[in-house]
């Protein structure tokens, strides 16, 4: 492995951790988000698009959180953000599913490094099913506790729209995923990657960004058609 790639790699996971850590700080601060789940969101967005991360949570996040909200109440003024353009809900839809696959193949990638697997004789293979369970598991959990305090139906009801909602953003962000990570360990590097090393979770660092891309178009229309509440 090339050592400029070691260093670059390392570089990128200590500036997503520090971008992570100051925005959990400011939420803990008291700039707690007026959609509960978001208060997850956006560290976890983070892990991943670092400084992209921070710009969009203090652009864009921070807005709806309850100290700003709540000053612009008092001041008989619009909630900030709330007539914000589409692209924004479009951004905080994806990420809002994205953190849900982000947390999945984080927590199934660290397992397997405890417990390698294999499925049909391939280790990728194993991986990537496990992913995609866990990951949905969880993305559908987001979706799930997004809309059941805005909504009296009940909580059989809640879950499928819930997987109504996410089931195509999430797999769309799957696929741009594991795309980049089929490039990377089959076409760049012609090996596996060791999951104990930085090279690898710089690697997941962008597919998760080609995840963002891939469902983005997807959750613009889940959001046209009114499938997909726009966040």
């Amino acid at each position: 492995m090339p050592e400029w790639l070691t260093v670059l790699a390392e570089l990128s996971l200590v500036v997503a951790v520090l971008c992570a850590a100051i925005i959990a700080i400011d939420i803990a601060r008291g700039y707690r988000q007026h959609m509960s789940i978001m208060n997850v969101v956006w560290p976890v967005t983070a892990l991943y698009a670092g400084p992209l991360a921070l710009w969009a949570y203090f652009r864009i996040g921070r807005l709806k959180s309850h100290p700003v909200m709540n000053a612009a109440k008092e001041r008989g003024e619009e909630p900030p953000g709330k007539d914000k353009p589409f692209w924004q809900s479009v951004m905080l839809g994806a990420t809002h599913c994205g953190s849900g696959c982000s947390l999945g193949d984080l927590i199934v990638e660290s397992f397997l490094i405890a417990v390698p697997l294999t499925l049909f004789g391939s280790d990728v293979a194993a991986s990537w099913t496990l992913d995609y369970i866990v990951a949905f598991a969880i993305g559908i959990a987001f979706q799930y506790f997004s809309i059941k305090p805005m909504s009296d139906d009940s909580a059989g009801s809640v879950l499928k729209q819930a997987i109504k909602a996410d089931t195509l953003s999430l797999t769309a962000w799957q696929v741009g995923m594991y795309g980049w990570m089929a490039i990377a360990i089959f076409a760049i590097f012609d090996h596996h990657l060791p999951k104990t090393g930085p090279v690898f979770w710089f690697m997941m660092q962008i597919a998760m960004l080609a995840g963002f891309a891939t469902a983005s178009p997807v959750n613009a229309w889940l959001i046209r058609r009114g499938i997909k509440e726009a966040m």
